[in-house]
């Protein structure tokens, strides 16, 4: 069975995924081709085209194309609370009684397109829509590789009206528990909090995640943005997550998701890039009501499924809040958590895929790596470098790994361009910006004249699978960057750019299996630090996507003060 997962219902962040047989065999990201970050408003074609091609697919030969977003019926629940709660602005409610979620036909009419303007199927495809927290548990559960009783956690913005998602996965079967719908959304709570902290919705939320260790979560009382115990929660629309009439409007006309109420009570929204007071303290405040009210709802919702076998799958926007996740691994009911790397709207192409997939009988394959996007030649390396306007110096090198190992140990960063793409927001190796993180203001250098980003934001650490245990305390599996763990005594003096202002990092465990031309690169430069840890970071710069590309690392090296970039044997310096 071949399965063409398509993502994009949410206006933001399409994609596409690709499944033979229940093996997830190919995705990327639409932004990364076309160069615009989040691809908001489009459909994904480029994504399309290469997970096809990729895998040597002719677009005819698609059984069935699976859509992360369903016609929610009248008679959900669903679309009388969004009208109830939404009552004061009548257009949007009376839109959801009489014609349900008027993103549906506007996105079946893009679909269908694409579906036709790439012969998709030849003109006669299967077209599958899964509800939107469907594909989102699907995405995390099915590609778990967990088998017994497991617990599935579904938090973000908005699918079709749902918000947030609990149940349960058992033989490979989904049960849904309980959901919660719009307004009442913790995702949205936080990405209207995110705006008023001067970031971008559904871009800045990571932002806020990382300031709020600075800040004091005790200092202002926040609790007036919501009204929760363990059963459930109410989010006030006289502050966030409003629509219309309701919201703030700047000088410009743009508009936010919080009202001018927000604003006379907690001051104007913050400008700039300092971690100022008090809005520190505000992210403090946010992160620790975020996290306990998941916290409780878990409890509420799954404990008893934990209890029994301790797995959870968790996927969503709110998922990549790595803060919240070490608080569910700490838990002590919790043995392992599973956090699907792409957890935001792009997972949901491989969620729908996996679920119709599964539906229609195929044995969906453990997710084994994120390495599902295009790789290059050296050839073909070679060949953007001599086509490339900055006409740049290169040569081919010997031992790739130990030569980028000597850069490092030199105090130099350097890019690293290799093997196929990462799919996700988290740059695991192939797509890096990379540094010793024992050189001293190796993470200021970087932030300051390489990805021209707010000094403050923390650096990750790619760590040797036999070194985690001793820095991060814990065996946990961590290959994504999904989670933060506190960094052990002895270890933050060793790795000191790598270690967040909460004694915390978030860490990748690598292993040779899955990325050995990486691991032999950490091993190389353990050699010169001792320590088998690496300082991580995405190859781009602010504002932009990944780089996909050897043109895009080309352009990414010339606009910035980067002065080596690795691709595959090329070594590329100024």
């Amino acid at each position: 069975m071949i399965v063409l997962g398509i993502s994009g219902a949410i206006s933001h962040d399409p994609s596409a995924a690709l499944f033979i047989d229940g093996k997830l065999v190919a995705a990327a990201e639409e932004e990364r081709f076309i160069r615009d970050k989040h691809a908001k408003g489009r459909f994904p074609y480029e994504a399309a085209r290469f997970c096809l091609e990729f895998a040597g697919i002719r677009p005819e030969a698609v059984d069935v194309v699976a859509f992360p977003h369903a016609e929610i019926p009248l008679g959900s629940l669903a679309r009388w609370h969004y009208a109830a709660r939404h009552w004061y602005a009548p257009d949007r409610a009376l839109t959801a009684l009489f014609n349900g979620n008027r993103r549906h036909h506007r996105n079946m009419v893009q679909l269908n397109k694409l579906i036709s303007d790439l012969n998709i199927g030849g003109g006669k495809v299967r077209v599958e829509a899964v509800e939107h927290h469907l594909a989102h548990a699907s995405s995390a559960y099915h590609l778990s590789g967990f088998r017994e009783k497991t617990a599935i956690l579904g938090i973000d913005g908005k699918g079709e009206y749902a918000t947030t998602f609990f149940g349960y996965g058992e033989n490979g079967r989904i049960h849904k528990i309980k959901e919660f719908y719009d307004p009442d959304s913790l995702g949205g709570l936080y990405g209207a909090m995110t705006e008023y902290l001067g970031f971008e919705m559904l871009d800045g939320e990571f932002k806020v995640m990382g300031m709020a260790p600075y800040g004091d979560p005790k200092r202002f009382d926040l609790s007036r943005l919501i009204t929760f115990d363990e059963r459930g929660f109410k989010v006030n629309t006289e502050l966030v997550n409003v629509i219309g009439l309701r919201r703030y409007k700047d000088s410009n006309g743009k508009g936010y998701y919080f009202s001018p109420k927000l604003i006379e009570w907690l001051g104007p929204k913050r400008e700039g890039d300092a971690i100022d007071d008090p809005y520190i303290d505000y992210a403090a405040s946010i992160q620790h009501i975020l996290e306990e009210v998941s916290l409780g709802l878990i409890d509420h919702y799954l404990g008893d499924i934990l209890k029994d076998s301790g797995k959870i799958c968790f996927a969503g926007g709110v998922a990549l809040n790595v803060k919240l996740n070490q608080r569910i691994i700490s838990r002590p009911d919790v043995k392992e958590l599973f956090v699907q790397p792409a957890a935001s709207d792009a997972g949901t192409a491989i969620g729908a895929a996996s679920y119709v997939a599964n539906e229609l009988g195929d044995d969906i394959e453990p997710m084994a790596h994120a390495y599902l996007g295009p790789s290059y030649t050296t050839e073909q390396c070679i060949e953007a470098c001599q086509q490339h306007a900055e006409k740049p110096s290169w040569e081919r090198i010997d031992q790739v790994p130990q030569r980028a190992a000597q850069l490092l140990a030199d105090g130099n960063p350097v890019a690293w361009f290799q093997g196929r793409m990462e799919f996700g927001p988290r740059a695991l190796g192939n797509r890096s910006i990379l540094g010793a993180p024992n050189t001293e203001g190796i993470a200021d250098r970087i932030n300051e004249q390489i990805k021209y980003r707010e000094r403050w934001r923390p650096f990750c650490p790619s760590m040797l699978d036999r070194v985690a245990p001793q820095m991060l305390k814990t065996d946990h599996p961590a290959p994504y960057m999904t989670f933060t763990f506190d960094v052990a005594e002895g270890w933050k003096e060793r790795v000191p750019e790598v270690v967040h202002e909460d004694g915390t990092a978030r860490a990748q465990v690598v292993t040779r299996e899955t990325n050995p031309r990486y691991y032999e690169l950490i091993e190389a430069l353990e050699g010169y630090t001792g320590s088998g840890v690496i300082l991580n970071t995405s190859l781009n710069r602010r504002g932009e996507p990944m780089v996909c590309s050897p043109a895009d690392a080309l352009n990414m090296f010339f606009g910035s003060d980067l002065e080596y970039l690795i691709m595959e044997d090329l070594l590329v310096s100024k």
